[in-house]
């Protein structure tokens, strides 16, 4: 008995300090991290009955994430449904040069607020909690992001989701508009100009 309650102790340990730990599973190649798991106690009759609730965040790092939570008795069990939903609600975000974004966003659920910015290359994934983890199953590597909301994790999911959302290249700009690609990129890099030229302004005349 003493050897059993020794080898389940010795799992639970496993578990948590894999818990951060991506993996990579299936023939997708799909990344699985799990964000946070919660113990939940009700109180019945015959004393209080404990269940574990997961958040699981998957995706493929090409352009598809999708995040998902379970409920069951057992940590594995709840794992294994959140990862089952997560994959029926994945979504496909375009990314700038499978990178980064192509423009910054911002997300709010319920009390959560998030911002993200496009970033140059070798900037890092500057972020934390369950944003990193969202972007990083994303395939995300350049970007800075902000919670100015809620700690809530699953409140701040649901808003880095909300910002990822409303995410579009130039090329779905250009379809909806008539126009061209070329003309789209063109009109990115006239705005990058013209706020470079405001911000130079106001230190040229300190200058003078």
């Amino acid at each position: 008995m003493a050897r059993g309650e020794q080898q389940r102790g010795g799992g639970d340990r496993r578990d948590r300090r894999d818990r951060n730990k991506p993996e990579e599973r299936g023939e997708n190649d799909v990344v699985e991290k799990l964000v946070h798991i919660n113990r939940v106690a009700a109180t019945v009759k015959g004393g209080r009955r404990f269940s574990f609730a997961a958040l699981m965040v998957v995706g493929d790092q090409k352009g598809r994430v999708g995040f998902g939570h379970g409920k069951a008795r057992e940590v594995p069990e709840a794992i294994r449904k959140a990862t089952e939903e997560a994959k029926k609600t994945m979504i496909r975000v375009p990314l700038r040069e499978s990178r980064t974004l192509h423009h910054d966003g911002q997300g709010r659920w319920g009390a959560g607020k998030i911002m993200m910015r496009s970033a140059p290359p070798g900037t890092g994934v500057i972020a934390g909690g369950p944003m990193r983890a969202v972007l990083e199953t994303l395939g995300v590597q350049d970007v800075v992001a902000k919670s100015v909301g809620s700690s809530n994790p699953y409140n701040m999911i649901r808003a880095t989701f909300e910002a990822l959302k409303v995410q579009s290249s130039p090329r779905q700009v250009a379809s909806k508009r008539g126009k061209k690609v070329s003309d789209m990129v063109a009109r990115r890099a006239d705005g990058a100009q013209a706020d470079t030229a405001e911000a130079e302004a106001p230190e040229a005349q300190g200058q003078e």
